[in-house]
C-alpha cells in the first residue's frame, strides 16, 4: 500500500515467461530505443511492485501473430491463478486470426477480464477492417480494450485512428495507453477527450512532460477516466508512484486514479 494511504492497482503490466522474457523485452527496448529497467518476469513484478507498495496489478502480453494467441492467453491465465490476490489478465487477439470468436470465447472462458492490443508492434491499424469483429464482440460481451495508443513516427494508433471507433461502438470501453497518445498527447486530448467510452491510463508519460502538462491531461479528460499504471518493466515503479502523487492532484482524484477506475472497469470489487 502506497506510504500506508492508498490502495493501489497497476494497470499496465507486461509479463513473459521466463525462458523468453529477457529476449522479450530487448524486442520492446530496440523498438522504443530505451532501456527497459526490470526483466519482464512475473517474480520481478511482484517483488518489484510490492516493494514499491503496489497491491494489485493488471497483466498482459502481446501477440505478434495469430499463433501465439492461445499460448498467451493460457500463460497470463496460469500466473493468474497462482497469485489471485495480486494479479488480474488481460487477454491477447490478433486481427489476423482465422476464429477470432472463438478466441475472445477462449480467454473469457480463461477469467480474463478484457483484452490488450497494440496497434504499432501488431501492426495494424485500429481503424482497420479486420479489427471490426473484435471490437463488436468485445462490446457485446462488455470486455474493455486496453490498446496502445499514440506514436509520432507510425499512424496505426493515432487519434484520428481511434476517434471512428469510439464514434461507431458507443458501447465499447476503450482504454487509451499512454494518456491517450503516446508522443501525441495534445492532439489525442482534443480530439477524444469527449467520449465517455474512452479512458486513458498514465503509463509511459511522466518521463516525457513536466508536471503542469501531466495534471492538465488528466484534468481534461477526468481523474474519473484516468487508471495508473506503470508499463513494468519499462520504468522505475517507485518514480511513476512518485509521480502521479507530486502533479498536484487532490486526495480524489489520487484514489479514482490508483484503485476505483480499475476496479470498475476490470470488475475487482
Amino acid at each position: 500500500m502506497i506510504k500506508n494511504k492508498y490502495f493501489a492497482i497497476d494497470a499496465h503490466c507486461h509479463i513473459y515467461p521466463e525462458a523468453i522474457a529477457q529476449r522479450a523485452v530487448a524486442g520492446t527496448d530496440g523498438f522504443y530505443g530505451l532501456k527497459s529497467v526490470y526483466n519482464g518476469t512475473v517474480g520481478g513484478l511482484l517483488q518489484k511492485g510490492a516493494a514499491a507498495g503496489i497491491d494489485r496489478f493488471i497483466v498482459q502480453s502481446v501477440a505478434t501473430a495469430p499463433k501465439q494467441v492461445k499460448s498467451i492467453n493460457e500463460f497470463i491465465s496460469q500466473e493468474v491463478s497462482a497469485h489471485p490476490d495480486k494479479l488480474t489478465g488481460l487477454g491477447t487477439l490478433h486481427p489476423d486470426s482465422s476464429d477470432i470468436k472463438g478466441d475472445i470465447e477462449h480467454l473469457t472462458e480463461l477469467g480474463l477480464k478484457g483484452v490488450k492490443l497494440h496497434p504499432d508492434i501488431q501492426k495494424f491499424k485500429i481503424d482497420d477492417y479486420r479489427c471490426l469483429k473484435i471490437y463488436e464482440l468485445c462490446e457485446q460481451k462488455g470486455l474493455p480494450i486496453l490498446m496502445h495508443t499514440g506514436d509520432h513516427r507510425y499512424d496505426y494508433s493515432n487519434p484520428n485512428r481511434m476517434l471512428p471507433i469510439l464514434e461507431i461502438y458507443t458501447s465499447l470501453t476503450v482504454i487509451g495507453a499512454h494518456l491517450g497518445g503516446w508522443s501525441v498527447w495534445d492532439e489525442a486530448v482534443e480530439k477524444l477527450a469527449h467520449h465517455e467510452n474512452f479512458y486513458v491510463d498514465c503509463s509511459s508519460s511522466f518521463f516525457f512532460m513536466d508536471k503542469e502538462k501531466a495534471l492538465r491531461l488528466i484534468r481534461r479528460y477526468g481523474a474519473d477516466r484516468v487508471l495508473f499504471g506503470t508499463d513494468y518493466p519499462m520504468w522505475d515503479i517507485n518514480r511513476e508512484i512518485e509521480a502521479i502523487l507530486s502533479i498536484g492532484l487532490d486526495e480524489n482524484e489520487i484514489m479514482s486514479i490508483l484503485n476505483i477506475n480499475a476496479k470498475k472497469l476490470f470488475d475487482l470489487e
